[in-house]
């Protein structure tokens, strides 16, 4: 069996369907990628600890977002459950750390982006809570969840790279990165290329842009989980997505 990358993707609100840059760089990204068994979202919408895990079956989606036209709350995605993905999940875990599955379905950080990647449903999709925001914590979990690539699980932390809407000023798709949104986006992009995980982890200290470009900071956390998958977490992830959306940064990369 192939063995999966990890990926770190910046999901994107609902109108990320209607960007047709960014569509089509989500769907070369999937075309590239070996068809996956099953897939592990951790989205930075979801947030709890002891770990849960949802969709365990095919439940309806959960529509966190507010202000919307109506058809966004409307749409659909009824990928299969996962419940043997479940159950290795739980059994990767340390005793230390109990893992409890819920009834809940998939966020916007885990369907929004798979709409594109994934248009048909027809993958098995669960999707796990973030226990922890701290960077070591998430990559000894991406650690723990790295043999499920061997078995064609494609593992994704789905947040966003720059995520500081408090300070945008312009929302239109095609606004002006903010010089904070900019900065801390050059410098997301050097600091993978040099593989230094460290760095990286020591964002709030290290990165121009701070705090603005996360004042908080579930929406880079999940990128920790995904380096920690990786076979090589110093080496050199590809980064296949770049640009801006509304200012933010939608910076995504992929691991081996």
């Amino acid at each position: 069996m192939t063995r999966m990358p990890a990926l770190f993707l910046s999901h994107g609100a609902p109108p990320l369907v209607d960007n047709a840059r960014w569509v089509s760089q989500l769907q070369e990204l999937a075309a590239g990628l070996p068809r996956p068994t099953a897939i592990l979202m951790a989205s930075g919408q979801w947030e709890s600890a002891p770990m849960l895990l949802g969709a365990t079956e095919t439940v309806p989606l959960v529509y966190d977002f507010g202000g919307f036209p109506q058809h966004y709350y409307e749409v659909q995605y009824r990928a299969p459950g996962a419940p043997e993905l479940a159950a290795r999940v739980e059994k990767l875990m340390p005793d230390s750390e109990p893992v409890t599955r819920t009834g809940r379905g998939l966020d916007h950080g885990a369907y929004v982006p798979l709409t594109v990647m994934y248009p048909d449903a027809d993958v098995p999709v669960l999707q796990m809570s973030l226990p922890t925001l701290e960077p070591d914590r998430l990559l000894e979990i991406g650690r723990r969840l790295a043999p499920l690539r061997d078995e064609g699980v494609l593992v994704v932390g789905s947040g966003f790279t720059t995520h500081g809407l408090p300070f945008l000023r312009d929302w239109r798709e095609d606004a002006e990165a903010p010089g904070w949104s900019r900065e801390f986006d050059a410098w997301a992009a050097e600091t993978l290329a040099r593989g230094a995980v460290d760095e990286l982890a020591d964002f709030r200290s290290r990165a121009p842009g701070m705090p603005y470009a996360h004042p908080t900071i579930e929406h880079f956390a999940p990128m920790f989980l995904t380096l920690g998958a990786a076979s090589d977490p110093e080496g050199t992830p590809d980064q296949p997505i770049d640009g801006f959306w509304m200012g933010l940064a939608k910076r995504s990369f992929l691991v081996s």
